[in-house]
This record gives structure tokens, sequence and C-alpha cells, in this order.
């Protein structure tokens, strides 16, 4: 496998950080991660804080047309550059330093649920449907289905998915 310089473990918070106002996909990511930092807490101030995240998780969800619940297991260091149209169910779990492209979908199939590895970079329109796991450093083209587990390191494309590189 070739070396990678994006770690599938180490998340990289820095690719999270908001570049301006105009950011809907970070900010999106923000509300989500603010609330889930105040979720357990106690307190006047965490329940208010708590209170505006959930606001502000509606209306970048709503302005991005992004479905990504606020109690989503999501990876550090998460990449959505257009966020709009994905959809990622909550109980699916992404790893670390992933990226994911516009009209995604992570999801549920005859009741499993996806699990994505470190560093995946999901391309768009992808569709991630079932009890499979995605390894480290895969890469998945755009409009792939995948409905069966992938290897570390692969690039898979089709409709079914079908493996075309192994790292």
């Amino acid at each position: 496998m070739k070396e990678s310089k994006v770690s599938s473990t180490i998340p990289d918070w820095g690719r999270e950080e908001c570049r301006g106002f105009w950011d809907p996909g970070r900010k999106l990511l923000a509300s989500i991660r603010r609330y889930q930092h105040v979720q357990d807490k106690t307190g006047l101030i965490f329940r208010i804080i708590g209170k505006i995240a959930v606001l502000q998780h509606r209306l970048w969800s709503v302005i991005s047309g992004a479905d990504i619940p606020l109690n989503s297991n999501l990876g550090g260091g998460l990449l959505i550059t257009h966020p709009n149209g994905i959809v990622i169910h909550p109980q699916a779990k992404i790893g670390p330093n992933c990226l994911i492209f516009q009209q995604v979908t992570i999801g549920s199939r005859d009741g499993g649920i996806p699990s994505i590895g470190g560093h995946v970079d999901i391309g768009a329109g992808a569709k991630i449907l079932g009890d499979i796991i995605i390894g480290d450093h895969v890469r998945i083209g755009a409009n792939a289905v995948v409905i069966e587990s992938v290897p570390e390191g692969c690039t898979v494309v089709g409709i079914p998915a079908k493996i075309v590189n192994k790292g």
C-alpha cells in the first residue's frame, strides 16, 4: 500500500476549522461537535449552549440540505466540502480524516449499519448500505453502490461496487 500523508487513526482537527462565515459543511460539523461536547454536562450554561447548538444545526442542515444527526458517530478531521444531499444514518460509524462529497448516503440495509474506517474518500453520489466494514485508506468512486465490505487500501467503483485497485 502506498504511504499516505493523512492518518487513518489520528484526527487532523485543522480540516474542520471554519474558513469564513460561508462554510456550510464546516459550520454544520461545528454545531454537531458543540452539541456532543455539552450534551452530557449539567448546568444552565451547558443547557443554553446545547440549545444554541441545536438551532445552529437546524439552520445549517436546512442551508446545506444535509441530514446528519446530532448524535452521529463522526471521527475527527471529517471533511465535507459540498454538504448538499448528504444523508448519514445516526448509528453509522465514520473514522477520522474522511472526505465525503455531495449526495452521499451512508445508511441501513436489512437492519445493518455500515462502519467506515479512517481516511476514506467517498465520491459524489456514492451509497454505502448495510452491515459492512470499509477499511482504512479506501477510495469509493462517484455514484458507486457499496453493499459488501471493502478491505483496507482499495479503490471501488460501479453498481454494485467492485474493487478495481488493491492498495
